[in-house]
């Protein structure tokens, strides 16, 4: 480890983002649009194109179970098949069953695009295991884009074994800048047979991080950083990180709340550490997306998990049952289905543009909750969903800003009053919930709390925009 003292390292930091900013920070209002060419290369990607995650799927195979560090708000589980978070899966793979599994589910559900490497542990933590995996499929399956997450400790020593398996997208999990806040993190780090910890271990981690996600840059592989909101120890400065990974390269940052429930085990669970509520984070969000693209649409997703963001398939195809199956990949087949999804795209931009360009006048922002399936459309029970999609609407533009996930309703045929409380606090900043069917009692609870219930079956933007329309009569 260098000698690089904690205050050099921020004061680096904040003095390379300022140089790429030209002295711009985060107070900017103006959120940044990503470069065309890199947009060409995350079209298809649900996970880093905020567009392509309402019509592609991914497929995460759990083939890395060690870690070499020690996070807070982790708890690595196996064998687990209700619990929605990262580092839980249900069973390990090795190699040779992920890329099985990956050509029997580009088969079955061919709007899959993506196959990521991101734990149970570190990928790069077990990098055998990890790179044979995409061998395996790129061999097999080459039009399936490969990535993996990272804690990014080991990122510098894989940069170019990763550009030469054409891995085009990289996650790094950055959460500190500054030594002093990362030793509340990290207990402890593992580097070159040595346990580091304290403030030593978060600096280590902290030039490691730095020194991959800048040879991530100059490879052009595109970088995706993700952040973890905790309250009072990261979250002021969570503005700083945004600033440091601006500065080497990263194009899109994502934060995330922290996930505590003391059920899950991890030590701030068990500490009671809160995490952030949705107006807080879209708080944070909204102030750091001046500097750069922002990613609202993330699931923190399980390290096994499969189907459309917001959908979790996994268990459909659990090793017992993948082993039994017959890989169907037909690159024709899939290539067809892809091309109608872009048709559907195109159309759905075609409809933007044309709102657009009538220059029309913006009116108040409101926030509406909808119930979807996927594909930008309304098409989802108000009673089945187990989130809802938030979009922030003024008359012209409808923009996804979020998503809430919530225990769903109709359970059984049956639905619970404690469960409906839940749902209703969960989407009551909104001023209508937009789904495909609402039941009787729902309805007349949604309205006592002053959401209005609209039922439909259509683009997401056409329903929003009607009811803008309606709003704005009415007030």
């Amino acid at each position: 480890m260098s000698p690089t003292t904690s205050t050099t390292l921020v004061t680096e930091s904040k003095t390379k983002a300022k140089k790429s900013s030209g002295g711009c920070g985060c107070s900017s209002t103006t959120p940044q649009q990503i470069d065309p060419k890199i947009q060409e290369r995350i079209e298809k990607h649900p996970c880093y194109s905020e567009d392509a995650h309402h019509h592609y799927a991914r497929m995460h195979v759990a083939v890395a179970p060690a870690c070499n560090i020690q996070c807070n708000y982790c708890n690595r589980k196996y064998d687990c098949a209700n619990e929605s978070r990262p580092g839980v899966v249900s069973e390990l793979l090795t190699p040779e069953e992920a890329a099985h599994k990956a050509l029997v589910i580009a088969g079955k559900i061919p709007q899959m695009t993506v196959l990521g490497i991101a734990g149970p542990g570190d990928p790069l933590a077990n990098p055998k295991q990890t790179f044979r995996t995409f061998e395996l499929v790129a061999d097999k399956a080459p039009d399936i884009k490969l990535c993996l997450s990272t804690n990014g400790l080991m990122l510098p020593d894989h940069v170019d074994r990763i550009k030469d398996l054409n891995v085009d997208h990289v996650t790094i999990t950055i959460n500190m800048v500054d030594p002093k806040v990362g030793a509340q993190i990290y207990p402890w780090v593992r580097y070159q047979r040595k346990r580091w910890k304290g403030e030593e271990a978060a600096q280590l981690l902290h030039e490691r991080q730095m020194e991959g996600l800048q040879a991530l840059q100059e490879a052009d592989i595109l970088c995706k950083v993700n952040s973890v909101m905790i309250p009072g120890i990261n979250d002021e400065h969570l503005v700083e990180v945004d600033e440091a990974i601006r500065a080497r390269g990263a194009f899109l940052h994502n934060i995330m709340p922290l996930i505590s429930a003391p059920e899950h085990g991890t030590y701030f669970g068990l500490t009671g550490q809160r995490g952030p509520n949705p107006k807080e984070l879209k708080a944070l969000q909204d102030k750091c997306s001046g500097n750069m693209k922002m990613m609202r649409h993330c699931r923190q997703c399980r390290a096994d998990a499969v189907g459309l963001l917001g959908e979790d398939r996994s268990q459909e195809f659990t090793k017992e049952k993948f082993l039994e199956m017959t890989p169907e990949y037909n690159l024709e087949k899939r290539q067809e289905v892809h091309a109608g999804i872009e048709q559907i795209k195109d159309a759905m931009k075609a409809a933007k543009a044309e709102r657009a360009a009538k220059k029309q006048p913006r009116g108040e922002k409101i926030l509406v909750a909808v119930a979807t399936k996927g594909g930008g459309v309304v098409n989802q029970h108000f009673g089945h969903a187990k989130e809802f999609q938030i979009f922030e609407v003024d008359g012209v533009e409808v923009k996804f800003v979020g998503h809430r996930k919530v225990d769903h309703y109709c359970q059984g045929g049956y639905g619970e009053e404690a469960t409906l409380d839940n749902i209703i606090g969960a989407i009551k900043d909104c001023k209508a919930v937009l789904a495909s069917k609402i039941g009787d009692c729902p309805q007349g609870m949604l309205k006592e709390a002053g959401v209005e219930p609209v039922q439909g079956y259509d683009t997401i933007d056409k329903i929003a925009l009607e009811y803008y329309k309606q709003f704005v009569v009415n007030n």
